[in-house]
């Protein structure tokens, strides 16, 4: 089951944060999602726009993202390439798992297709696992783009 997360989530949220910044480092990625990030703020902040969305299994909080309309302020200017279109968009941010073999992913990607046609989702280059995600599930690789800190991200779409 997906639902928007609430503040008794957030315990919960930051656990499957932690565990995922580990996977993370076990899989190479060193360097994406410091210590601080996501902080707690981040994800009272998504839950207060309504954009926080968890992934729930025998009741059980396993996974979650961020999911909102864009445009996404960072998605404004791309490098290396170019985005597929420029129909209005969906962005996920902040995707994390507690533990990889829910197939939490497809599952919030299905249903993120199931609200709108157009998706967008950055990562870091060092993210072997989200790129293979996105490659199985069609996107295509669009560029790069910089965060607000000025970070490089690898830049992914997918229309219908």
């Amino acid at each position: 089951m997906i639902r928007k997360a609430t503040y008794d989530d957030i315990p919960a949220l930051m656990e499957i944060f932690l565990k995922a910044r580990a996977i993370m480092r076990s899989c190479g990625n060193m360097n994406q999602w410091n210590d601080n990030y996501p902080s707690e703020a981040n994800v009272r902040q998504d839950i207060e726009e309504g954009n926080c969305l968890v992934l729930c299994e025998k009741g059980t909080v396993i996974a979650t993202m961020a999911f909102m309309k864009g445009p996404d302020p960072t998605y404004k200017e791309i490098y290396r390439g170019e985005w597929l279109s420029d129909k209005p968009y969906h962005v996920i941010h902040r995707i994390a798992v507690c533990k990889p073999g829910h197939d939490a992913a497809r599952r919030f990607l299905d249903w993120g297709f199931e609200r709108t046609d157009s998706i967008r989702i950055d990562t870091h280059k060092d993210n072997v696992i989200m790129h293979h995600i996105l490659s199985k599930y069609g996107f295509t690789h669009c560029g790069m783009i910089l965060l607000a800190n000025g970070d490089p991200r690898e830049a992914f779409q997918k229309d219908l």
